[in-house]
C-alpha cells in the first residue's frame, strides 16, 4: 500500500513483528526508544496474548522507518491498537517526517479495518493528527560518561548522603538476570498491592529476561539474605532504561532505592552506555523530583488517543478502570490480588 505526500510516495507494508526485515533506522533519529526493541514482539505476545501489528516504510533518498503496535481486544471496552502497550514510548521511528506520517496513516487505516475503537500512540515527536496529545508525562534521562565519578558529582548533596547511608547500613547489591526475577517479583507485587494497582504477571518479567537475555539486568538490593528492593534495567540503543523498580516500604529508612539506582547508573557508566533513562513521570510529581536529583533532564512525551471514527468522543476508559482498581485493590487479600492482578493488568495498557 502506498501512502502519498505532496513530495513523494511512501511505501508502507506490514512486516513480521521483530523480524530482521524491519528497516531499523540508524541515522538522523531522535525518537528511537526502548519500545522499538524487537524483543517486545515476543514478550508481549507470549505473556499476554496480544497480537502484534508492525509496519515498515520506505521513502526516497533512502529514508526508512517502522512502527510497532499491538491489538488489544478488551472485554466490554472494545478493541484498542496501541504503540506500545505497557511502555513509555512507541510510535513511528523514522529518518524523515514524511515516512513517520505515512506509518501513522497506515496504522489508523488498518485499525479501522479491524474494528478498533481507538488508536493510542506514545511518541517522542509531535504527529500530524487532529487529536491533541497529552503532554503531562515526560521521560527523565541522565547523560552518562565513562567515568562514574563525573556522574556522581551531578547527584545532589542529599542524594549522595542517602547512598552513603545505605552503604553504611550493610545493604548489598546483587546484579543478575532470570535467576533474580522471583525476588524482584515478590517485592514488586507487594508494592503494587499497597498502591492499589493490579500487578503484571510474573510471566511478563520472565519473558523479558528470556528474550532480552544479557541485555536485561535484574538488580536486587539485600539486607543480609533478605531481598528488600529490585529493579529491571534494559539495554537498547546505547541507553540503559529502568521501566520497573520497587522497594519494600518497611525498609525505606535505609534508603535501598538510592543504592539500587546508583549501582545501576554506575554499572551503565562503566559499560559505556551514554544515557540512563529513569522512565516516565508526571511533571512535578514526587517521582519526577526523585529522578531530577540525579541530574536527569526531562524529555517530552506525546501521548495520542485517536478515536475511530474520527468524530467519536474519546472516553478515558482505561483511566476509569484504573481508578476503580485503586479504590478496591488495597482491600483485597494480597494472595487474591496477586492471583487476579495479571488478568486485569493485561488490559491496563498504560
Amino acid at each position: 500500500m502506498a501512502t502519498s505526500t505532496a513530495d513523494q510516495p511512501i511505501q508502507v507494508v506490514p512486516v513480521a513483528a521483530g523480524a530482521a526485515q524491519c528497516p531499523w533506522p540508524t541515522r538522523d533519529v531522535s525518537d528511537l526508544h526502548l519500545a522499538h526493541a524487537p524483543e517486545w514482539a515476543a514478550v508481549i505476545a507470549q505473556a499476554y496474548g496480544h497480537a502484534p501489528m508492525y509496519f515498515a516504510a520506505e521513502g526516497d533518498a533512502g529514508h526508512v522507518g517502522f512502527l510497532p503496535a499491538f491489538v488489544v481486544r478488551r472485554p466490554l471496552l472494545g478493541t484498542v491498537v496501541t504503540s506500545m502497550p505497557f511502555l513509555d514510548g512507541g510510535g513511528p521511528c523514522a529518518t524523515s517526517a514524511a515516512v513517520a506520517d505515512g506509518l501513522v496513516t497506515r496504522l489508523v487505516e488498518e485499525s479501522r479495518r479491524l474494528g478498533a475503537r481507538l488508536v493510542e500512540i506514545r511518541s517522542a515527536r509531535r504527529l500530524p493528527v487532529a487529536t491533541a496529545p497529552m503532554e503531562h508525562k515526560v521521560n527523565l534521562v541522565l547523560p552518562l560518561t565513562s567515568e562514574p565519578d563525573e556522574v556522581w558529582k551531578r547527584v545532589d548533596r542529599a542524594g549522595r548522603s542517602q547512598i552513603r547511608k545505605a552503604e553504611r547500613s550493610g545493604l548489598s547489591i546483587d546484579v543478575g538476570g532470570a535467576e533474580n526475577v522471583d525476588d524482584f517479583y515478590a517485592i514488586f507485587a507487594t508494592r503494587m498491592h499497597e498502591l492499589g494497582s493490579p500487578v503484571h504477571a510474573q510471566a511478563f518479567f520472565d519473558a523479558i529476561a528470556e528474550y532480552f537475555g544479557p541485555r536485561a539486568r535484574v538488580i536486587v538490593v539485600r539486607k543480609g539474605s533478605t531481598a528488600i528492593g529490585g529493579l529491571i534495567a534494559l539495554a537498547f540503543n546505547q541507553t540503559m532504561t529502568v521501566p520497573w523498580a520497587s522497594c519494600l516500604r518497611q525498609f525505606s529508612a535505609l534508603c535501598p532505592n538510592m543504592l539500587l539506582y546508583w549501582e545501576a547508573i554506575r554499572a551503565a557508566s562503566l559499560e559505556g552506555f551514554t544515557r540512563f533513562d529513569f522512565g516516565r513521570s508526571t511533571l512535578d510529581s514526587g517521582t519526577f523530583h526523585f529522578k531530577r536529583q540525579w541530574g536527569a533532564e526531562p524529555s517530552p512525551l506525546y501521548w495520542y488517543s485517536i478515536p475511530i471514527p474520527a468524530d467519536r468522543r474519546v472516553a478515558t476508559e482505561t483511566t476509569a478502570v484504573e481508578g476503580l482498581g485503586i479504590k478496591v485493590w488495597r482491600h483485597l487479600p494480597p494472595t487474591v490480588a496477586r492471583r487476579l492482578g495479571p488478568h486485569v493488568r493485561k488490559y491496563l495498557i498504560q
